[in-house]
């Protein structure tokens, strides 16, 4: 079974929290605080594998997670840290945040990573709240909370060929005659319904990938028939092998018009395909007429802007024009320069996550009349404290007036008793 798109769920793992100790020894008369820290939390990486083939796996896994990182203990000693989570997926695979569409990263090279959600750091010891005002701290961070999001995946096939055409061209039949691979030949509209790859070798250290892409009709595009959901595997091609029955017993301006459907239907789904090189074969030679419709279709597609020596007349079944044809691939492949395959990340954005780092205090009004106050680095210090005792509060109370918390809140109006959020905790603001 073929899939080429699935939702899944990954979920990295919590830091461990760091431990509140006391160093007690014979012979130490001042030992002090001695807690370690917790471990880190495993983040979920994408492998991109080149014995993969499709993305069924996901559909019976659709949910990935990191271990948690074990907590510190007395004595500085830190918490193990957990081990990251490996999602292998196909060569070819488009990584998407489900909830924005944005593009993490485009899976084209073997081995190639990418973190799509990193583990939580793991909180620290009592030992390093150690300061002249503070010489027995009784408090510790917990974990960081590891990132979790809902990941699309997209697998577009990455072949040197693709053959694209009408249903019952002889698109399948074809593979069978230039490769090992054996994809479902039968005499009846969407035999194929799924894209098939064959290993085309012509000698030492000349092969190329060919793939059988389902039958196009008018309104692919849209979502007409079946190949509407594997459009997205002709953009990986190097080189568009266009097949048409000439054998057909249309008259030649019925052919002319299947030729301009699959080309328009090429071109609304990427712009970027009518530049990518092209041949047109005509198939089933071997039946009366074809030669005639096929000349006919030639000099129509010449004036299009095909070139002559792309047009190639063959018969699938009796294998006559078959070696032409390959050469003509090989040709192409040899001489053309390799379009750019690669989905980038949005402009401004990495393909893994973006660094942690101090950020700029914003203060925002909702409709609830809570002042939100916003930023990276004091989210994370406020995710990550026990406020349970006046240590913490006093510790919380530095960091506030290191990253301009107050400062902030003044300037956007905030007043004594009004409400005060920061991440997913409430503060009554006491100026």
């Amino acid at each position: 079974m073929f899939v080429d798109k699935v939702t899944v769920k990954v979920r990295a793992g919590s830091g461990g929290r760091g431990c509140v100790a006391f160093r007690r020894e014979k012979g130490v008369p001042e030992g002090g605080p001695s807690g370690g820290d917790g471990g880190g939390g495993g983040s979920v990486i994408v492998v991109a594998d080149p014995h993969m083939r499709t993305l069924i796996d996901f559909q019976f896994r659709p949910e990935y997670r990191g271990g948690r990182g074990e907590h510190g203990e007395g004595s500085r000693r830190h918490g193990k840290n957990a081990e990251d989570v490996l999602m292998r997926v196909p060569l070819g695979t488009v990584v998407r945040d489900a909830k924005n569409g944005q593009v993490l990263g485009d899976m084209v090279e073997p081995g190639a990573r990418i973190v799509v959600a990193r583990g939580g750091r793991g909180g620290r010891g009592n030992c390093h709240f150690v300061n002249s005002r503070e010489q027995a701290p009784r408090f510790a961070e917990p974990g960081e909370t590891g990132e979790e999001r809902d990941l699309d995946l997209e697998l577009r096939l990455l072949a040197d060929v693709g053959l694209v055409g009408l249903p019952n061209a002889g698109k399948s039949l074809l593979l069978t005659k230039i490769s090992a691979a054996h994809p479902k030949v039968a005499d009846y509209p969407f035999t194929t319904r799924e894209p098939s790859l064959g290993v085309v070798s012509l000698g030492r250290d000349e092969s190329f990938v060919v793939a059988d892409l389902p039958g196009l009709i008018e309104g692919a595009h849209l979502g007409a028939g079946l190949g509407h959901e594997f459009l997205r595997h002709v953009s990986r091609t190097r080189v568009l092998v266009h097949l048409v029955d000439a054998g057909t017993e249309k008259p030649v301006a019925d052919l002319i018009r299947d030729y301009e459907t699959i080309v328009d239907e090429l071109k609304q789904h990427d712009p970027g395909l009518a530049k990518r090189p092209r041949i047109l074969a005509g198939n089933k030679m071997d039946l009366p007429g074809a030669g005639r419709r096929f000349a006919a279709l030639r000099k129509h597609a010449v004036k299009r802007g095909i070139k002559a020596k792309n047009c190639v007349a063959i018969s699938a079944l009796a294998g006559t024009g078959v070696k032409e044809l390959l050469r003509e691939m090989q040709r192409i492949l040899a001489t053309s320069v390799a379009p750019e395959l690669r989905l980038d990340p949005a402009p401004g954005e990495s393909a893994v996550l973006t660094p942690r780092g101090i950020s700029r205090v914003k203060v925002v009004r909702d409709q609830r009349g809570r002042f939100l106050v916003r930023g990276r680095e004091l989210e994370r210090i406020v995710a990550r404290m026990y406020a349970d005792s006046g240590d913490v509060l006093r510790k919380l109370k530095s960091d506030f007036d290191r990253l301009g918390v107050e400062t902030a809140l003044a300037r956007a109006g905030a007043r004594r008793g009004d409400v005060i959020r920061i991440g997913h905790i409430d503060f009554e603001y006491v100026p």
